[in-house]
């Protein structure tokens, strides 16, 4: 297993850092130290709150010293290629022999410099968004496995899909059963080690990527927890939304939510339709393929007081009769009992 020195220069705690944050979260005992010299000096958990002792540094040797043999980008970008830094801050690691893995939408394998050094060096490059050359279309194939399938949707972009799985895929081992993540995006690739970014998909092979990421997590599990991605609603990025629905052919939906946003994300024209409606959209939706209710309720509460996300976890549960909670921020019984109860149920048919 690698263990990551995370790039996160000048934005490690924003939500620009999204992908480090979350690895750290989930995969701490692989991360050796972040890099953000505006924060060095510091322990991951001053800046995020959890990850404990973790230092952040100043430079890559810094991070090296630390223990690393990898140097993770744990930070978002906007626009074609590598900023200056960045690409500098790549060719350093590769010239110190460590590993890279990539999550953005340029491949460092791409570059033809940092290529070339990374074959000199003996330096794996992971640019975990390039797809395989392999993948179907979507058949259907997931019908042919006897897992409860279950995948996370919800009313936007960025607001906790990923989370709600990975929580509820440590409760439900933790009782004793066996339950798998199938990764769908760069952050849970990097926090499993294999996945599909199914962003990164031709349009016409989405279905397949992610039937192809559920039928693995299957192998071995009862209960699959598709990582979901986007919004079906979202003007960017609707087509992943409903190519992921259509491929992973849940069982059942878990609906995310942050109570606090009104409008989708980068797209302050558009307002997010009320939480029932969308809610009957996806499960109109699915039915024709595979009839798929929700089941629970995972809310995003980080920006409110904890008198106000109480306050909308009841006003959710009253609106939508489902049981609702935020999983990170309180306990996840009410939606591990959910998803037991309906893979008792479906069971028992």
């Amino acid at each position: 297993m690698p263990r990551y020195l995370i790039y996160s220069e000048g934005q490690f705690g924003t939500p620009s850092s999204k992908t480090g944050n979350s690895v750290v979260r989930y995969s701490g005992d692989q991360v050796a130290a972040v890099v953000d010299s505006r924060q060095a000096g510091k322990r991951v958990f001053d800046v995020l709150g959890f990850g404990g002792d973790i230092p952040i540094v100043a430079t890559i040797e810094e991070g090296i010293a630390a223990g690393a043999d990898a140097l993770l980008v744990g930070i978002a970008m906007h626009g074609a290629g590598f900023p200056r830094e960045l690409s500098a801050a790549i060719h350093k690691a590769i010239d110190r022999g460590l590993d890279i893995w990539n999550g953005l939408h340029v491949f460092v394998s791409d570059d033809p410099a940092l290529a070339s050094l990374a074959r000199q060096r003996g330096v794996a490059l992971h640019d975990v968004r390039r797809p395989p050359a392999d993948l179907p279309v979507g058949t259907g194939r997931v019908r042919n496995s006897n897992a409860t399938v279950l995948l996370a949707v919800g009313t936007d972009a960025n607001i906790g899909k990923m989370t709600v799985m990975l929580q509820l895929r440590a409760a439900l081992k933790g009782r004793g059963h066996r339950a798998a993540f199938a990764p769908t995006g760069q952050t849970g690739i990097f926090i499993e080690g294999w996945g599909v970014c199914v962003d990164a998909v031709v349009a016409d092979f989405i279905a397949g990527a992610a039937e192809a990421v559920t039928l693995r997590a299957a192998k071995d599990s009862d209960i699959v927890l598709v990582e979901g991605q986007g919004s079906i609603l979202h003007p960017g990025y609707s087509g992943v939304s409903l190519g992921l629905l259509h491929g992973s052919l849940p069982h059942a939906m878990i609906m995310c939510h942050q109570p606090s946003r009104r409008t989708f994300r980068h797209n302050d024209w558009l307002p997010i339709p009320p939480l029932r409606d969308v809610i009957q959209l996806h499960e109109s939706i699915a039915a024709p393929l595979r009839p798929a209710k929700t089941i629970a309720v995972s809310l995003n509460t980080a920006d409110l007081s904890d008198i106000d996300a109480r306050a909308a976890i009841a006003r959710v549960e009253k609106e939508t009769g489902l049981p609702t909670t935020d999983p990170v921020r309180y306990d996840t019984s009410a939606l591990v009992e959910a998803v037991l109860a309906f893979d008792a149920e479906r069971r028992n048919r």
